[in-house]
């Protein structure tokens, strides 16, 4: 892609430039792990990012998220971040739901079939790493006001230790959780209603160590989750039905103690708090995503219960939708419309999560007596209907997720790309670490750029915005895939002119190119166009 000029901010409280010049490109407010992956994203395509955070630098955010699910994973191996991540967590082969009802993350034709046990910290850790060496300006203790949007970009106002600031950029995105201060800005409701109340969470150390570093279960009476954090120190939440408080009410041993008896079993040897707080779930979402020129993502935009452990995951996969289109947009490689996209295909994925997880939790906290044989009828269908299993675990894991495609479209446009070995040893994800879209080319195709031998870096860029590569096998489909891995358009044709002509079209649809030809040169009809990567 392109690279533009990084900006610096300007915090001098002199407000918007009248001549509506940028203090740099994209105001991200809220330094979790949504802003900080689309912030990360931003500043390695080459744009200015400024990310408002109102914690100290030194404070560190409140951690609820324990899971990373195979999307997850996916996404941050097409950022060259997923291996650090998995070395330092636990990964798990089974996931219980509730009662006896367990999935099999290993059925799942991906580099991640498990559940990686790890705490948000860690995800932040390497993220942050990440957009820091980028180039993102970090604004810590800087507490949002408000803000300003016209024609030509947002001006927004916050408060520092030193006094009053502002900057402005020509979009800015929500990621400020729950209670977020930008989506009160524009107006956005947030309606939904609380799932859950007093929820315990504690960090405590164990006497005795679970089997599993992930212990979860759920009878009625009561839920508990115990995580292992490393260090010697665990993650518990729970739920007891007898005990319910308001969120400000203390929370002590004995109560955590309790819980995990009623779900687990034991409470093995709880000791040591660190930290005890309560609090409650609720299931919301905003109307919109976008309101002009201001994005929400992550739990700014929607917020669910923890069963399944979709939360963070869900607001990391928004930030990858977004960030290509905001790149592309602002490097004049696309127009605005595209952004509307964000909203078209990810508002659906968030009430998707919203019913699941809240079926999940229903199910899970049905009293005593007929929820034992809703929940025993629902762990023999899971565990025993195959079909039902696998959609369970692509629901979850967020393989299954898929986008809207125009009519007439290929089968596989809008699915997401599995990773697969490409000409010369390179595996997909690894290419989109470029940041670019990637089209994929049967195997001697002139006019493609075509890979040596053995070794090397095959893959070539056939222009500042697509990188060419071709199949490993004698695979016929040719794919264009956008850079947050999901199949913008594919084809089977075999006829050299209907092929190219469709190739040209992609490519000028998908990257702004005015003329495709640069890549989509007259292909060679193949022998047969039957063999596509849809499941392989």
């Amino acid at each position: 892609m392109h690279a533009m000029n990084r900006r610096t901010d300007r915090s001098d409280g002199a407000g918007a430039d009248p001549r509506g010049a940028h203090d740099t490109d994209v105001i991200v407010v809220g330094a979790g792990p949504t802003g900080l992956l689309l912030a990360g994203d931003l500043a390695e395509a080459g744009l200015g990012v400024t990310l408002l955070e109102r914690r100290p630098a030194e404070i560190s955010n409140l951690t609820r998220a324990l899971v990373v699910h195979a999307r997850t994973l996916e996404q941050l191996d097409a950022r060259g971040l997923a291996d650090e991540l998995v070395a330092g967590g636990h990964p798990l082969t089974g996931l219980r739901l509730f009662g006896r009802a367990t999935i099999d993350p290993t059925q799942l034709r991906s580099r991640f079939p498990f559940v990686l046990v790890t705490p948000q910290f860690e995800v932040e850790r390497v993220l942050e790493r990440r957009a820091r060496r980028a180039g993102v300006t970090f604004r810590h203790d800087s507490e949002v006001l408000g803000l300003d949007q016209d024609t030509e970009g947002v001006t927004v106002r916050f408060r520092t230790a030193e006094g009053l600031g502002s900057v402005r950029a020509a979009y800015v995105v929500g990621t400020d959780g729950v209670r977020s201060t930008i989506r009160e800005a524009v107006g956005l409701p947030f309606p939904g209603k609380s799932v859950i109340r007093s929820l315990v969470l504690a960090d405590v150390r164990l006497t005795q160590e679970p089997d599993s570093p992930l212990m979860v279960n759920a009878n009625g009476e009561a839920f508990a989750l115990i995580a292992s954090f490393g260090g010697g120190w665990y993650r518990v939440i729970g739920w007891n039905r007898h005990h319910q408080a308001d969120d400000d009410s203390p929370a002590d041993l004995d109560e955590i103690r309790e819980l995990t008896r009623l779900a687990l079993g034991s409470d093995y040897g709880i000791h040591d708090a660190r930290w005890v707080s309560r609090f409650h779930s609720d299931e919301r979402q905003v109307p919109t995503y976008r309101v002009g020129r201001v994005f929400l993502a992550g739990d700014a935009a929607h917020v669910h219960s923890p069963a399944g452990g979709m939360g963070m995951n869900t607001g990391l996969q928004d930030a990858a939708n977004l960030s290509w289109k905001l790149a592309a947009v602002l490097q004049g490689q696309a127009s605005d419309s595209l952004l509307d996209s964000y909203q078209t295909e990810r508002h659906p994925v968030g009430k998707q999560v919203l019913r699941s997880s809240g079926a999940l939790i229903r199910i899970a906290l049905l009293p005593t007596g007929p929820g034992y044989a809703v929940r025993a009828l629902a762990a023999q269908l899971v565990n025993r209907v195959r079909p039902l299993s696998r959609r369970a675990i692509r629901t979850i894991s967020g393989l299954g997720i898929a986008y809207p495609a125009g009519p007439g479209a290929h089968p596989l446009a809008g699915h997401r790309a599995p990773d697969f070995r490409l000409a010369g040893g390179s595996r997909l994800y690894e290419l989109l670490r470029r940041g670019r879209f990637v089209l994929v080319t049967p195997a001697g195709e002139p006019g493609v750029p075509q890979a040596p031998a053995s070794g090397g870096d095959s893959p070539r860029s056939a222009d500042d915005r697509v990188v060419t590569a071709s199949w490993r096998s004698e695979r016929r489909t040719a794919l264009l895939v956008r850079p947050d891995g999901y199949i913008a358009w594919a084809t089977d044709a075999t006829a050299p002119a209907a092929r190219a002509a469709a190739l040209r079209g992609a490519v000028a649809h998908w990257t702004g190119t005015e003329d495709g030809a640069s890549i989509a040169t007259a292909l060679t009809p193949p022998a047969h166009a039957a063999d596509t990567p849809a499941g392989r």
